[in-house]
């Protein structure tokens, strides 16, 4: 079934505090004492949240499937929470959870027994809990219940603003707390503290084994001074938008070559109208690296099996958004075998696993270096150039794509902004640009045909 933007959002609000509810009634079961186990000071747990609403919007096609449901639920939990930990220790050099003690787990983030309770909380929530959810938030006044929801989203907003500043204090070690000190008065200073203390307090009850990244050795300053002094050393910001936009073009030369070489002729895979460049495989090469960087040197199974799971995961997420957001769906699956709604299909996972295996024990290493020989003030001003470029590009692309849907539906130019898209980008423009686009309806006949 499908949600409105009103039912996910109170779908979010609601899981966020059952997950919130569950963690406090665990760290109580086990240390025998009520600690707030949330990353905010309030009761809610975002990851929660966020991970309900992916799969209500990402996981709803296989909802007739009970296995593939469950495993997709599996993956879109684990990947949340992966990507959750990293993002946390990456802007606040703090690892709020570790599984290092558990089997079958991936550097403290995530591990195999909370995975299968991502999938089995999944499938029930998606089974028997959503649509309750829904049917409740529908009956909800809805000028009251708009209110409530952004009266929870300024009380949420708040808090992680609350949070991320008394963060900032633990990292930096007073540092960033004390520049800002310094321009205050004396009772903006007393609250803030009173606040940081609060929270500082908080977090080493609710995580003992806290984690503060503070360099001690004279490698790990040296390695601090290369990042101040090296373009986009390590796995910055830099690199990654670097990486995304190279792997965008890169990736839309091999599709290329490979359909000239597998049907005989040339034709057209970007996913922007003007330039080569594929968003797939962009944010692919660069979800893989931010992603598997830590790992980058361990054994080649492990890179392979990753790859092949993140990678069918997100192009099967891909294909979803695709489909909701401009009503087409740009590939087709459904007449390769073991394929799952046409979306994706065994072969192709097992070719984003040998991607990721080439692309971080080969191509990364030499595409990096050659990134950090880059001028620093140069590169720092092409990496916006390439950023607000691409920004443009997919703006005007997803209002043409936006525009070749209304018009196939016989809706005319509103404005005369949809005008210019329809003189610019015609039918047969489009088609040029993306001859495997299909509109949904067609393709969901052709996927159903296919099964």
């Amino acid at each position: 079934m499908g949600y409105s933007v009103y039912g996910l959002a109170w779908m979010f609000f609601l899981y966020s505090f059952l997950g919130w509810c569950m963690e406090v009634a665990y760290a109580a079961a086990r240390r025998r004492e009520l600690v707030n186990r949330g990353f905010l000071n309030g009761a809610l747990c975002p990851v929660y949240g966020f991970s309900a609403v992916f799969m209500a919007v990402f996981m709803a096609p296989l909802q007739g499937e009970w296995f593939y449901l469950f495993l997709g639920c599996m993956i879109v939990g684990t990947v949340t929470e992966l990507l959750t930990g990293l993002l946390l220790e990456k802007a606040f050099r703090l690892k709020l959870w570790d599984y290092t003690g558990k089997r079958f787990q991936a550097g403290g983030y995530i591990c195999l027994s909370n995975a299968i309770a991502w999938g089995v909380l999944g499938l029930m929530n998606i089974k028997f809990a959503n649509p309750l959810v829904a049917s409740i938030a529908q009956k909800l006044p809805y000028l009251p219940g708009v209110a409530a929801l952004l009266a929870l989203s300024f009380v949420l907003a708040v808090d992680v603003a609350m949070t991320v500043g008394a963060l900032l204090h633990v990292t930096h070690q007073n540092q960033a707390m004390t520049e800002i000190a310094e321009g205050l008065n004396q009772a903006s200073r007393s609250l803030r503290a009173a606040i940081t203390g609060l929270v500082d307090r908080r977090m080493e009850r609710a995580f003992p084994r806290l984690e503060k990244k503070i360099p001690q050795t004279e490698e790990e300053k040296q390695e601090i001074l290369r990042q101040k002094t090296v373009f986009a050393y390590g796995c910055g910001f830099h690199k990654v938008a670097w990486i995304f936009f190279w792997g965008a073009f890169l990736g839309d030369m091999v599709e290329t070559v490979f359909c000239r070489i597998s049907m005989g002729s040339w034709m057209s895979r970007s996913s922007l109208v003007y330039g080569a460049f594929s968003l797939v495989w962009g944010i692919g090469f660069a979800g893989a690296t931010v992603v598997l960087y830590r790992y980058r040197e361990r054994e080649d199974r492990y890179i392979f099996l990753a790859g092949t799971l993140l990678g069918g995961a997100f192009e099967y997420i891909c294909s979803v958004f695709t489909e909701i957001a401009f009503g087409a769906v740009f590939w087709d699956y459904s007449h390769i075998p073991f394929n799952l709604g046409g979306r994706i299909n065994l072969l192709f996972c097992f070719f984003w696993g040998i991607v990721a295996w080439v692309w971080m024990k080969r191509l990364y290493p030499l595409m990096s270096e050659w990134i950090e020989k880059i001028p620093m003030k140069l590169g720092k001003a092409l990496t916006w150039l390439f950023l607000v470029f691409m920004a443009c590009d997919m703006g005007i692309s997803a209002a043409a794509l936006a525009r070749y849907g209304a018009r196939a539906e016989g809706i005319p130019a509103g404005n005369e902004a949809e005008a210019w898209i329809d003189r610019n980008f015609p039918d047969g423009r489009m088609e040029q640009i993306y001859p495997s686009a299909k509109m949904a309806g067609e393709w969901g006949k052709g996927a159903s045909q296919g099964q």
